[in-house]
């Protein structure tokens, strides 16, 4: 086992090792803070409170409902939907029920929904009448025999439920024409399943609790399979690391965290909604994050502690003239997570709010914290950080052997966080595992002799765009397959927004394509941040003598 150089640098309330065995399941960690928070709000969405008691009498109604369906032990549901509290409720209710989450971007189209629900063989799926034309699309090809339909009022009272609907749908126009009969509405759904009988499944910590899909190096996306004992893990990792300065927190003061990021990304699924939930915490449900004078205004109503965010987000709201509208004097934690910090942002974000960003590293196949910057450091590292408790990370050479001081190699990270493996994938699992346990990351980094890592490349041909994986591989694929085109290649280009954007470089087979039409394309059939931010003709592609796209070379020029 590698030596933990980095435990000198822990702050001194945060131990080497904790007890990651003491829930038996998620459900078992919901159960007690239900029971031990109920009074208390566990989510505020648009004015409106739900506490943790109602959070219990919901997600067990909607358990109920999913066994009513008839549905075995183990079954896959899908949700597709913003931050909106019918989301959390779901989770709660799908585990509860005995069932594995599925999480899918709520802006995915009709191909990559496609994919994902074939591959996982979801049964079920909860989704926002706002994407219900792109289900409507695939429905027939995908396993899913039922269809539970939220609408984003749901959960804001009878009036105030109407007006915002009224709105979405005939106001702001939101919600496209759809066909699907046998979809009921997610209030429906509550009430039938208020009148059934629920039966508690045995629940152990080796079952699967969710499916997180993650590109692949093939260009498919691949679902890491997350065990209870997982995501487990990665939340009392998440505690105790935040520890030190959360316990600055007035007793008299509820832990209060901003939800900004997708549940769908696993980062605000474990670090904000599990986390929030096993401290008692209030999580204020942001379900558009693009509109950040609408982030700011919901802001100004609550006392804030933990804010995780990626660079975009941190940056946007800094800028904004009305960041100071916000009381950020009682923020403890901002994690930045997703895809690198820069400086700028982290220099500007401290004056600003007095709270330093605390970068931290992870992917979906580690549940995802893997290291992060120590909290009651006040200066930005530019690394990655170190190790949480329970983790080993080291840098292997290509032969999968471990690199001297000094030396880069690609990030292997072990620990009770890291998946199962792929969902039916042993050949995917296998390339990435090596025989004692660590899960290879495609990063590759340096470390210094205080334990900190530094990424300083990365081995897969990966681009990270706001914190979102895109691999060349599958728009390579897609784009491949669109009349006109001979050949194509991408890769990622720096950009100051969003860290990363896709380039697209195409050969033409019909000399009339155009821009235009490239871009129409991709709009069809890859969601938003994997389109390309520039499309680019050439005559030839730069290749090896056997073939391959030098895709360095596209970067470069």
């Amino acid at each position: 086992m590698t030596e933990r150089k980095w435990l000198s640098s822990y702050p001194k309330e945060v131990p080497a090792d904790i007890n990651v065995t003491q829930y038996t399941s998620l459900v078992a960690l919901m159960d007690e803070s239900f029971k031990k928070h109920a009074d208390r709000v566990a989510y505020s969405f648009m004015g409106k409170d739900i506490t943790y008691a109602q959070t219990e009498r919901l997600s067990q109604a909607f358990a109920a409902y999913l066994q009513s369906l008839g549905l075995s032990k183990g079954d896959r549901v899908a949700i597709m939907m913003p931050n909106v509290p019918q989301y959390p409720v779901a989770v709660a209710g799908i585990l509860r029920a005995g069932y594995v989450v599925v999480n899918v971007n709520p802006l995915y189209t009709p191909r990559e929904l496609e994919h994902q629900l074939k591959d996982s063989g979801a049964k079920a799926i909860v989704i926002i009448e706002n994407f219900a034309v792109t289900l409507e699309k695939c429905l027939a090809a995908t396993p899913v025999k039922h269809i539970v339909l939220c609408a984003m009022g749901d959960q804001l009272g009878l009036i105030k439920g109407l007006l915002v609907n009224y709105v979405v749908r005939n106001v702001k126009k939101m919600v496209p024409p759809y066909n699907l009969p046998s979809a009921v509405r997610f209030n429906s759904a509550i009430a039938r399943g208020t009148s059934a009988s629920f039966k508690q499944p045995d629940i152990k910590a080796d079952d699967v609790a969710v499916l997180q899909y993650t590109g692949g190096t093939t260009g498919v996306s691949k679902g890491a399979v997350l065990l209870q004992r997982n995501v487990i893990a990665n939340v009392l990792q998440s505690e105790i690391w935040n520890a030190p300065v959360m316990g600055d927190i007035p007793a008299d003061e509820q832990p209060t965290g901003v939800c900004a990021l997708p549940l769908y990304h696993i980062f605000a699924f474990t670090v904000g909604m599990m986390l929030s939930m096993r401290m008692g915490g209030k999580l204020i449900l942001i379900p558009n994050p693009r509109d950040i004078p609408g982030v700011l205004k919901e802001l100004t109503k609550h006392t804030i502690h933990t804010f995780p965010a990626v660079n975009t987000l941190f940056n946007g709201l800094a800028n904004h003239p009305d960041f100071n509208t916000v009381d950020w004097s009682h923020l403890k934690v901002s994690v930045g997570g997703g895809t690198a910090v820069q400086s700028a942002v982290a220099k500007l974000w401290f004056e600003k709010t007095g709270c330093p960003i605390c970068e931290g590293y992870g992917l979906s196949e580690t549940s995802p914290s893997a290291s992060c910057n120590v909290v009651t450091s006040k200066h930005f590292t530019g690394t990655i950080g170190i190790p949480l408790p329970n983790t080993y990370m080291k840098l292997l050479d290509d032969d999968g052997v471990e690199v001297g001081p000094g030396q880069s190699g690609e990030i292997a990270i072990k620990g009770p966080q890291v998946m199962a493996g792929y969902w039916q994938r042993p050949d995917e699992t296998a390339k990435v595992m090596t025989p004692d346990g660590y899960f290879k990351t495609g990063d590759v980094g340096v470390v210094d002799d205080k334990g900190f890592f530094k990424i300083v490349d990365r081995k897969k041909d990966m681009i990270l765009v706001s914190g979102f994986n895109v691999f060349p591989t599958e728009l390579e694929d897609v784009v491949s397959q669109m009349p006109g085109v001979l050949e194509c290649a991408c890769v990622g280009v720096a950009d100051a927004k969003t860290g990363e954007a896709v380039k697209l470089v195409i050969i033409k087979k019909d000399p009339n394509l155009s821009e235009a039409d490239v871009r129409a394309y991709c709009k069809e059939n890859l969601t938003g941040y994997k389109q390309p931010k520039v499309v680019e003709f050439r005559a030839e592609l730069p290749k090896t003598p056997v073939g391959k796209i030098l895709r360095r070379e596209l970067r470069d020029k």
